[in-house]
């Protein structure tokens, strides 16, 4: 968790939503801190600071236990992206960020960009348990990469096999099908009032991910974080400030230290 009193004021805000136990803090700390850990339920809200290239992107993580749900609306105040996350092992899980979590992006951008992501993919697909994060290489990976010849592409939407085996060796059936995630892009889209044909494709922005490997998780922040480029950009030419709540201001208004929670 970055300190507060010394980080720069955010370019763009991005927010994790979600029922409980699917996953968004674990997905965080596997991008941020490059390994997974075990977490505890969120309470309230917490973020990350990620600095890309020369711009500073908050990434906030909420809680999605009933209780919390009040303040989803406050933190998607002018996201440029929410990422919808979902356990791709429960159906209602997927079924909630209709019912519930929707309606607390209204609060978000108007160009606001959607993500659909189904977490623990290595409890139901065998190619999401080969760790994509790679802690032990060295920083020349990148350069080795560079000189292949041929590009290796990874599939953000591999097929589960018919009996998939979890990393822990426990059968599991995969509840929501990846076309089951396409669909409710699309009808995320028709909430917000939105052309599908002139909007981002759904293959783009549904991905299935594993925190506990790092699968795909690199892919799905790099890819919103090309597709948040233009707001920062033309935010930064409109000299505009972020529309993030600025918790500097916050604690000497009340005079008190505000401490983030991290689960």
């Amino acid at each position: 968790m970055p300190d507060v009193s010394k980080m720069k004021k955010p370019d763009v805000k991005l927010v994790l939503l979600g029922d409980m136990n699917v996953g968004k803090t674990s997905l965080l700390h596997r991008y941020m801190e490059r390994k997974f850990k075990d977490t505890i339920s969120t309470v309230g809200g917490a973020f990350f600071l990620k600095q890309w290239g020369p711009y500073n992107i908050s990434i906030w993580d909420t809680a999605g236990r009933e209780q919390f749900h009040g303040l989803g609306s406050m933190y998607c105040r002018g996201a440029a992206a929410v990422i919808l996350t979902y356990d791709v092992t429960n159906w209602q899980s997927l079924a909630e960020l209709e019912e519930r979590f929707l309606s607390l992006t209204d609060t978000a951008n108007h160009d606001c960009i959607y993500a659909l992501v189904g977490n623990k993919a290595d409890l139901t697909d065998p190619k999401a348990h080969l760790s994509q994060d790679l802690d032990g290489l060295s920083e020349d990976r990148t350069e080795c990469e560079e000189e292949r010849t041929e590009p290796q592409v990874l599939s953000a939407w591999p097929t589960p096999p018919t009996s998939p085996t979890s990393l822990s060796g426990l059968l599991l059936h995969k509840q929501v099908a990846r076309d089951d995630a396409l669909a409710l892009y699309g009808r995320i889209l028709r909430y917000k009032g939105l052309d599908e044909k002139s909007s981002l494709p759904a293959d783009k922005l549904c991905f299935e991910t594993s925190a506990k490997t790092g699968y795909n998780v690199d892919i799905l922040f790099e890819t919103l974080f090309d597709l948040v480029l233009p707001s920062i950009l033309r935010k930064r030419h409109e000299n505009q400030a972020s529309p993030t709540v600025d918790l500097e201001d916050c604690r000497e208004v009340s005079g008190t230290r505000v401490k983030s929670s991290c689960c």
